[in-house]
This record gives structure tokens, sequence and C-alpha cells, in this order.
């Protein structure tokens, strides 16, 4: 389905929102996060569940390792309006934005939203959906499995390869996931 933000149903849709941390406290960092997605800081929108977490080596300059999952979400908010709550959750973190790979103490990237018709393509200035980096990058692809590994996020009703398949075929080159953390999230 090709939209915009203005014909976007306002029915329930699931939705996949990747997060990161490689600064200060990691592991408390994204428990906050989970916890305030729980407790509504996005109107309208109610958290389902949360993959496992996974020590990453970072990508660009940054030295610090990173911790990431994704969460799944359920909601009636529009994807510019759940964009604008996850960037308002990331700055309530101390989330700065100078330069592109920066460290961070929390990173929100909406990565596939699931509609009533399937998954939601969507280029806006600031949000293309499903993310465009999504099927190159373990450590978004990894946790995504654990929750969904039929989901087809490549934005094609019923057709692509799903989560797992886009995994598999990762070249270990590429591949930043360090260890899966024994401690959960939600």
């Amino acid at each position: 389905m090709h939209a915009d933000p203005t014909t976007v149903p306002t029915t329930p849709a699931t939705v996949y929102v990747a997060l990161g941390s490689n600064l200060g406290d990691r592991l408390a960092t994204l428990r906050s996060a989970t916890r305030m997605l729980r407790d509504g800081v996005a109107p309208g929108t109610r958290l389902l569940r949360c993959s496992p977490v996974y020590e990453t080596r970072p990508l660009g300059p940054a030295s610090e390792s990173y911790l990431n999952a994704v969460v799944e979400l359920r909601t009636c908010a529009e994807p510019v309006a759940l964009l604008a709550a996850l960037q308002g959750l990331e700055l309530r973190h101390g989330r700065t934005r100078r330069e592109r790979w920066e460290a961070r103490t929390l990173d929100l990237d909406l990565l596939v939203w699931e509609g009533p018709r399937g998954s939601v393509e969507l280029a806006e200035p600031g949000l293309r959906l499903p993310h465009p980096e999504l099927e190159r990058r373990d450590f978004v692809l990894a946790p995504l499995v654990a929750l969904a590994p039929e989901l087809r996020p490549g934005g094609r009703a019923g057709a692509g390869p799903t989560a797992v398949e886009l995994l598999a075929a990762l070249p270990a080159g590429v591949r930043t996931i360090v260890a899966q953390l024994d401690e959960l999230l939600c």
C-alpha cells in the first residue's frame, strides 16, 4: 500500500520499532524507554512485545558497542505522529542529533508499519517505511525475527522475503551481533 500521512488509515496497525543505545547505562535506557512506551508515552499506542536484547559492534565512527532490541506496538496513531512521539522519547533520554553515526543515549527507528492491507510504504521527509536500511542490518533483523519471523518487511503485500530469510541472507562480513543478553525489556 502506498500512502501519504493523510491517507494512512487510523484503524489499528502493528508497528515494529528498533531501540538502540551505546552511551551511559544502555540497558537501563532501553528499559526506561520500553516502560514509557508501555505506560502510554505515545498516544493511541500500546506495547505488545519485546525482543531479546543484543550487543552489537557499532557502525560508523562510534567506538562504543550498542545494545539493540525491537518492540512490537499496536497503534491508532498516524506514522508521522508516532515518529514525533518516538523522537520526543529520545529527547527525554538525552538524545542529541549533531552528526550522522554519532554515539547516542537512545535511538528509536520505525521499521515496519503493518496496516489492515499489509505493509505500508511511505516516503516523506524524515520518514520512510519500511525503514530503508532494515534489510542490511542484523542488529535490526535478529530482534525482528524473534518477534515476527514470517513478517515480509519489504512493503510488498504478500511478496518478498521474510524477516528470517533476510537475516539468513546477510553475509558474515556485515554482521555486527556479538551476543544475545539474558535480560528482558518486557
